[in-house]
């Protein structure tokens, strides 16, 4: 979960999203403010499926971290609703059934991290620095030395190469 969702908030390390009340926890994240989230996020989308899709999604709680942040920042509740209602663009867009959570995270995280009123965009914004961490390629410019081009066949495994011939038991008396 690292990337997007955890840019610009304080995260412990051992983030444990599998357990979502733990999570919520660690977070600081108290059963009431997350109630209080769940109601105002109903009461937005409208839809108990949609809601329900959504706060059972296993980033929910870095998103119920969002929603507080916000909550406790100058605009308040108020502001936060205004900043939901971006959602209910993003229900009445075509896409598969089973992309929905994925639609409805995306663009939860969009809704919390913009100015109100900014159109939520089809595809998800990727986060160069979470790119850069998560990247396996090297940004060298030249070789190695001693190095060459990738074999063309796979690698033989170490256990049917013949390095040595076999040993045999000699014959003496």
């Amino acid at each position: 979960m690292w990337g997007p969702l955890t840019e610009g908030l304080t995260v412990p390390h051992d983030l444990d999203l599998a357990d979502r009340a733990k999570a919520l926890a660690q977070l600081n994240v108290r059963p009431a403010e997350n109630s209080r989230l769940v109601t105002v996020l109903q009461d937005v989308l409208g839809s108990g499926k949609e809601t329900s899709l959504l706060v059972s999604a296993r980033p929910w709680p870095l998103l119920a971290l969002r929603m507080k942040t916000l909550v406790e920042g100058p605009d308040g509740e108020p502001g936060l609703r205004l900043r939901l209602a971006g959602l209910n663009d993003v229900l009445g867009r075509p896409g598969p059934p089973a992309q929905l959570v994925e639609r409805l995270v995306a663009a939860t995280l969009h809704t919390l991290t913009t100015p109100p009123g900014t159109p939520v965009p089809d595809r998800p914004r990727v986060s160069p620095a979470a790119a850069r961490a998560r990247s396996t390629t090297t940004t060298t410019t030249a070789a190695a030395p001693g190095t060459g081009p990738a074999p063309a066949e796979p690698a033989v495994p170490a256990h049917r190469c013949k390095t040595a011939p076999a040993h045999r038991p000699s014959r003496s008396r």
